[in-house]
């Protein structure tokens, strides 16, 4: 059958409409112009999802998770069209991973004691309203993330979304409403605003009727909730040393490194961010990063233009958050193939490159003499964030030694970095990793309050 030219404008206006997805307003599930509203509506939907059953609550993160998988790679070019950082492929890898490792309510559990004295409980119960303070690196990850474990709890959340990534939170948002509707849940499980500023960021914080707050972000956020006078969660900055002693295996070492480091360009607060390597093996290290991983050896000039590039007037460049080395690379007139995937060089620590989180497929190698030295210099480069580490080793005495001086939430052994999200490893995945606050890697059980509940001298049946 012949095509007419209606059938064509028919067709061009069917991809036209699809092409512009990602700019479309988002829904307005969730959504309000008045930060107060928002929080209001929030704790009216709180009040029927304490009162939900855990299989009610489940109900609606499955379909929440079944949501996530149909719009995993939608958020993914939103995510990148929007911010400009990182890169489509993996930023659906972990959407996909948010969907399916995410703890829900099987995460909310009891402890019993049972004697002669009778039965005691501790039970987790939630706070009600919770605010979140959400990043530009992985916004619709943490929002989506946050919520599942939230609403395991029994809660709901107000988000003050980081406003260079409105677009794909708010979608977000109206995502997860949509969910609790159709499961039979209300309305406003997820709120925020449509114009997020520090004034709306200010007047969660102050609000009466929000409990808990939690941060994922940088140490200014989380220094503005640690002093809000609330509860406060604070997932902040990292800066994740590598350390491969003599004992490793270097060529694999070598390979996970750089798969950690350039994964959605060194956007992962985990990733790797330098490394430290025994001297006997460094040399070794090297040949394997640039011969077998596609790195490139930027030169002395070439390290000097990055660092006048990447950190103009001593302060990150956001513009270089997130991009990948041939785009970075580009930024100082070098032309290099599409394959390269990360910028390599050897430098002492206090290199700006290298003592600086940069959030950019950019890895500097240090030299140890030997490995206490490593060590020495590993711990002075984590800046004390206490967040996240690696180490390839062989010898489980050096492996026991680095984690004890490092003292960080995360320490992954002989694997790329992401294997500490349950991408390749064991466990779950969060996106919001309290590592100031303590709480470590977030999950459902993290949003709620402990509660003793005694029975003396009563229904201990033996």
């Amino acid at each position: 059958m012949p095509i007419s030219e209606n059938m064509v404008q028919e067709i061009v206006q069917e991809v036209m409409a699809k092409m512009q997805i990602a700019e479309a307003p988002a829904g307005k599930h969730g959504i309000f112009k008045d930060m107060n509203e928002a929080i209001e509506a929030a704790k009216a939907s709180q009040k029927i999802v304490r009162k939900m059953s855990m299989d009610q609550r489940e109900k609606i993160i499955t379909c929440i998770r079944k949501k996530i998988h149909e719009n995993a790679e939608l958020f993914a070019r939103m995510g990148v069209d929007e911010t400009g950082m990182g890169n489509v492929g993996d930023k659906i890898l972990k959407h996909h991973l948010v969907a399916d490792k995410t703890p829900g309510t099987e995460d909310i559990t009891t402890t019993a004691w049972s004697g002669d004295r009778g039965l005691t409980l501790i039970e987790m119960g939630p706070f009600g309203v919770i605010g979140a303070i959400t990043p530009t690196t992985n916004p619709s990850e943490t929002i989506l993330c946050n919520t599942i474990g939230m609403l395991a709890g029994g809660n709901t959340v107000v988000f003050n979304p980081h406003p260079a990534a409105i677009k794909t939170s708010l979608f977000a948002i109206n995502l997860l409403n949509e969910a609790s509707l159709e499961s039979g849940g209300p309305d406003n499980i997820a709120v925020s605003v449509e114009k997020p500023t520090l004034e709306t960021s200010a007047v969660m914080m102050k609000h009466k009727d929000i409990p808990l707050i939690a941060a994922t972000g940088g140490p200014g956020v989380v220094t503005a909730v640690l002093s809000s006078g609330k509860r406060g969660i604070g997932a902040g900055a990292g800066n994740p040393p590598a350390l491969v002693d003599e004992t490793a295996d270097v060529r694999k070492a070598a390979q996970d490194i750089v798969n950690g480091c350039t994964f959605d360009n060194n956007l992962p607060c985990i990733a790797e961010k330098e490394i430290v390597a025994v001297s006997s093996i460094a040399d070794e290290l090297m040949h394997y990063l640039i011969t077998e991983n596609d790195c490139y050896l930027a030169s002395e000039e070439e390290q000097k233009a990055l660092t006048e590039v990447v950190l103009k007037g001593g302060k990150l460049n956001r513009k270089c958050v997130g991009r990948d080395a041939k785009t970075l690379l580009s930024m100082i007139g070098v032309s290099v193939p599409a394959n390269i995937r990360c910028i390599v060089f050897e430098g002492p620590k206090e290199h700006p490159l290298i003592a600086e989180e940069l959030m950019m497929p950019i890895l500097g190698v240090v030299r140890a003499k030997d490995f206490d030295d490593a060590v020495e210099q590993a711990v002075w480069l984590e800046h004390g964030n206490r967040h996240s580490a690696h180490i390839h080793s062989k010898n489980i005495d050096n492996i026991t030694k680095y984690a004890k001086a490092i003292d960080t939430a995360i320490l992954v052994k002989n694997a790329p970095s992401y294997a500490a999200l349950g991408f390749g490893g064991e466990g779950y995945c969060t996106f919001t990793i309290a590592s100031r606050t303590g709480e470590g890697l977030t999950s459902a059980s993290t949003f709620t309050k402990r509660r003793r509940c005694v029975m003396s001298d009563s229904l201990c049946i033996r």
